[in-house]
């Protein structure tokens, strides 16, 4: 049985536990306000690009692209965005068990966030690269993974390439999702992540003729690595408002629990306290009638 005096020091050392935790849930709380202002800012510029993409491409005639272009090879190359840092709850883990169903042989890893690259070279598997971004993700830095995927993509080293991420609903709810990144294909409206229905290609509205300068090869060879380019920068601005919301969560849960842990504590330490001083008065009484 404890003493009051190890009870003492369970109860300090979890207050301390609690004071640090209830620290992370603000910074947590901060940090997911921002996020989840940039992704949600992010999403209508996403969605409205996508939707020129698709209403362009429906008027043209015979336009193609590399990266359009499908392949019979099972061979693929998946973009797993993950985080830097734990104390997350069960983001990562949630998202490391999709990843765990791939296929070792047919699959090449391209990973974002240290905790992903970590999770790869512990089972063994195909790393082709590694990527870091920060808090407030950049551009450029979704341009710099875009860009390798293209790479690879339009060498032949893969016949297409995914992207599995966590897909932020709301504070409390983040989904592992896994969305189709190359090849293009056939336009869609896709607007990674976000809460509304993909838009197939449109067909040709009547006689309705859109001109393009200097050509629509031209052009819309620059819009798509660009709208590539925009995809990836939202994932990793989803990535990250899942991230904050994830921790801030469970920060809130790990201090909850530690103040029930300190009222417990103190409910054990107050009763054996109690039971010493009973066990006390009755020496004392039983001492003095002895003595007469």
């Amino acid at each position: 049985m404890p003493s009051t005096r190890d009870i003492r020091r369970r109860i300090k050392s979890v207050k301390n536990t609690a004071q640090i935790t209830k620290a992370m849930q603000m910074v947590a709380a901060a940090k997911m306000r921002r996020a989840q202002q940039a992704a949600l800012v992010g999403r209508p510029y996403a969605q409205l690009l996508n939707e020129i993409m698709t209403e362009a491409a429906a008027h043209t005639i015979g336009f193609d692209h590399p990266l359009m272009q499908s392949r019979a090879g099972g061979k693929r190359a998946v973009i797993v965005v993950g985080t830097d840092r734990g104390l997350c709850g069960g983001l990562n883990s949630n998202l490391f068990r999709e990843a765990s169903k791939l296929d070792k042989n047919t699959t090449v890893f391209v990973t974002a966030g240290r905790k992903a690259s970590q999770f790869v070279a512990r089972t063994k598997r195909n790393l082709a690269a590694e990527f870091s971004f920060k808090d407030t993700p950049q551009f450029s830095e979704a341009r710099a993974i875009s860009k390798f995927a293209q790479d690879l993509f339009l060498k032949g080293d893969v016949d297409a390439v995914d992207i599995l991420y966590p897909r932020f609903i709301n504070t409390l709810m983040q989904q592992p999702q896994t969305v189709p990144f190359l090849p293009i294909g056939k336009l869609a409206a896709v607007t990674a992540g976000i809460n509304a229905p993909k838009q197939e290609l449109a067909d040709s509205k009547g006689d309705e003729v859109f001109e393009f300068e200097p050509d629509e090869e031209t052009v819309l060879g620059e819009l798509l690595p660009h709208s590539l380019n925009f995809q990836m920068h939202q994932i990793l601005l989803e990535t990250k408002a899942s991230e904050q919301s994830a921790r801030m969560v469970a920060m809130k849960n790990a201090t909850d629990n530690a103040k029930q842990i300190i009222k417990d504590l103190t409910l054990e330490y107050n009763k054996l306290r109690q039971a010493n001083i009973t066990k006390e008065l009755l020496e004392i009484t039983t001492a003095q009638m002895a003595v007469g």
